[in-house]
């Protein structure tokens, strides 16, 4: 099985962080975010891995120089953004993409089984499946719903629940067909799959799962890791 993951982005939400250090290499207890992330790719069977990067790229290329953080066996090919193409505009960086393929971003933290995501992906039939999680968002407000200039109901601080994007998918080669030239945003090539006819799968699952783009997620992260230090073992 082969991932790509997507690790160019700038992590403006890490600021000053990220100012001197690339996002996938902030560390999460003793080791960085993306070396976490290929230890558990390999750990499910993947065995090459292709790297889109960019932001100080060339950093994550001195860490991982060596292999001597590298699982036994992981391959990985290194892919440069001259300039940002996007989170689904990257993959047309990468040759030979011509099987099923993970793609993830390069600050996701997961206990997901891949090897599931990936099973549930083929028996789909589906060009493209999205792994999903269930998020609660709080509201600290009343939320007013109107309807011809009169309230028709008020909740005071409600608790919304939706399905979110755990920043995961797997490809079907043919969904590549459906980048445009250049820079393309996830969401756009889901749309235009959807308006294609191609069908797009969902994968729920109740995973540990941090995406570390903001502090509040990496101090959770590091805060679950410290008190379960297995967790991504």
């Amino acid at each position: 099985m082969r991932a790509v993951i997507l690790a160019g982005g700038l992590g403006m939400r890490l600021r000053p962080y990220t100012a001197i250090l690339p996002k996938p290499l902030v560390p999460v207890g003793d080791r960085p975010i993306l070396e976490r992330i290929l230890r558990g790719l390999a750990a499910s069977g993947v065995s090459k891995i292709d790297l889109c990067i960019g932001h100080l790229g060339e950093l994550i290329q001195v860490y991982f120089s060596q292999g001597r953080t590298l699982p036994e066996g992981l391959e990985l090919a290194w892919h440069w953004e001259e300039e940002p193409l996007g989170t689904a505009g990257a993959l047309q960086l990468v040759p030979g993409l011509d099987d099923t393929f993970i793609v993830m971003n390069g600050d996701v933290l997961t206990t997901l089984d891949y090897a599931a995501l990936v099973a549930h992906h083929r028996s789909s039939g589906a060009a493209l499946t999205v792994a999903m999680h269930a998020k609660r968002v709080d509201i600290n407000l009343g939320v007013i719903e109107t309807a011809d200039g009169r309230i028709t109901g008020y909740r005071e601080k409600p608790t919304l629940h939706y399905d979110v994007s755990m920043g995961v998918y797997v490809y079907e080669p043919r969904a590549l067909a459906h980048l445009p030239d250049g820079a393309c945003q996830f969401p756009d090539l889901v749309h235009r799959l959807l308006d294609a006819g191609e069908p797009v799968a969902a994968f729920r699952n109740d995973a540990e799962w941090y995406d570390i783009g903001t502090f509040t997620e990496y101090e959770r992260a590091v805060r679950d890791l410290t008190e379960r230090p297995e967790l991504f073992e």
